[in-house]
């Protein structure tokens, strides 16, 4: 969409009244990002400055390679999990590496179409993904309210009221921007002493240096870096794709999975040439830029990441003021808003399938049980894959017609491992008559089991001297059939 000016045409992001949205929302995800990049950089066991730097490079680069406007990628927890032990076991410059080869494979990854395998996963994993997000968000904060002073609690107490009531009274200024300077300013001028951003780390004093990492260019070393990076990309590419579906289903609008899959991985690269330990889409950050701040645009995304290096470098002082009950208060509130409370209301779970709800328990037990959503997302979507699989194996029914020469079979449902195994017990091969038929009208064939189920029925009947015959498939099933029969071993 473009805003005409006289004779010149210009980006609707440049309209004064939405680039001051994109900007004031960018400067709070600038400032949020601070104390999860430096607890990140402690998880992975790198130098703060590392993964700090790694928000400002991921940022930038992906507002302009990624598919999903408005979105934020970062140093994430998912990812300094993941590389952890290749930092303990080989340092720095083997992370770096790594980080290179994961983007690289997310750049192959995106270009094959893996974007396109979002459409398997379900909404009641999707439901758990959101729910297990939003309470590790509220985790995550609990550590910064251990052990603070009573004045602390008092002024967490009004981070939360400003971020409540304020919007309700106006939308001209971010309130969780309300918040952060308010409480700041306090703080500063009333001389009290609360835990800061400056206590969880130092800051950066100086711009990356692009470079190479210092390791051999040997296979050897492509055996170490390799299954980390792998990992990498695979954890990377999930969390920001179900982190672009949401962002979807929030903005009603669509975005280009394929590009925000291959950007990712341009992203990463970028970042592994500066140093950085790599990263991927941030749900929480990126619900404050989407939700908070109203952003919908790439140009949020790009000052985000400009605004958190100017931030580092030329205000370090006063974003070390900050008090932390101020970003943990605004990321309380993402984790409320981001909490989807339709979902476990009496009145959903009453109307909604027991396998929905379990689908959507198991997904946030393991997310919240392991810290990754990677693993929650996988079991959710072999859960429900099972379950669903269940679920249709019962609705596959036989029915039979004799005279004194013909019995006719009418199978009805879809056929496949777990409906199939059971047909062999549906026929009578000792009290039927001379020739059989299985009518296949009603049903579909999906799979190479159910084809040697039906080899081992026609064999059964072939022994007795009856004569089977199978009649109405549908043409892919027939043709499923006509490569197979005969050569699973089933007679």
């Amino acid at each position: 969409m473009s805003v005409e000016f006289g004779a010149v045409s210009r980006p609707s992001w440049l309209a004064p009244r939405v680039l001051r949205t994109e900007a004031l929302s960018g400067l709070v995800v600038a400032l949020a990002l601070i104390p999860e990049a430096i607890a990140f950089s402690i998880i992975a066991g790198v130098d703060p400055r590392v993964g700090l730097f790694a928000s400002v490079t991921m940022a930038i680069t992906i507002a302009f390679t990624g598919g999903r406007p408005a979105m934020i990628s970062a140093a994430t927890g998912a990812v300094a999990l993941v590389i952890a032990p290749l930092v303990r076991d080989h340092g720095l410059q083997y992370l770096i590496a790594a980080v290179l080869l994961g983007g690289t494979f997310q750049i192959v990854l995106g270009l094959a179409g893996t974007a396109r395998l979002m459409r398997f996963v379900p909404r009641s994993v999707m439901v758990g993904f959101v729910n297990a997000l939003a309470i590790l968000i509220f985790a995550s904060q609990l550590p910064y309210l251990v052990g603070i002073p009573w004045i602390a609690w008092v002024l967490l107490a009004v981070a939360l009221a400003v971020l409540v009531v304020l919007p309700r009274l106006t939308s001209a200024v971010p309130a969780p921007l309300v918040a952060i300077v308010a409480l700041t300013a306090f703080t500063v001028f009333a001389a009290v002493s609360v835990p800061t951003v400056g206590d969880q780390g130092e800051l950066p004093d100086g711009l990356p240096v692009l470079g190479l990492p210092d390791v051999p260019f040997t296979l050897a070393t492509l055996a170490i870096i390799a299954p980390y990076a792998l990992a990498m990309a695979v954890v990377g590419l999930l969390e920001s794709l179900m982190t672009a579906k949401l962002v979807d289903e929030i903005t009603d609008t669509a975005s280009d999975k394929t590009r925000e899959s291959w950007g990712q991985g341009v992203a990463n690269v970028v970042t592994g040439f500066f140093g950085g330990m790599g990263g991927c889409a941030m749900i929480g950050q990126t619900m404050i830029n989407v939700r908070s701040g109203g952003a919908r645009t790439r140009a949020s995304t790009f000052l985000a990441g400009a605004f958190l290096l100017v931030l580092m470098l030329a205000l370090g002082d006063v974003v070390g003021a900050i008090p932390m009950v101020a970003l943990v208060a605004v990321m309380i509130m993402v984790a409320v808003g981001t909490f989807d409370w339709h979902s476990i209301a009496p009145g959903t779970l009453r109307r909604m399938p027991y396998s929905e709800t379990a689908v959507m328990l198991s997904t946030v037990a393991v997310t919240v049980a392991t810290h990754n959503l990677a693993y929650g997302v996988g079991v959710g979507v072999v859960v429900a894959s099972v379950l669903f699989a269940r679920r249709v194996a019962h609705v596959v029914d036989v029915a039979v017609e004799r005279d004194d020469e013909t019995a006719v079979y009418r199978v009805t449902g879809q056929l496949f491992f777990a409906s199939s195994g059971e047909l062999v017990t549906a026929f009578d091969y000792a009290g039927d008559p001379s020739s059989v038929v299985i009518d296949l009208s009603g049903a579909q064939v999906w799979d190479a089991s159910t084809i040697a189920v039906l080899d081992t029925i026609t064999a059964k009947y072939r022994a007795r001297g009856t004569t089977v015959t199978i009649t109405g498939m549908d043409p892919r099933s027939a043709s499923r059939h006509a490569a197979l029969a005969g050569h699973l071993g089933g007679t």
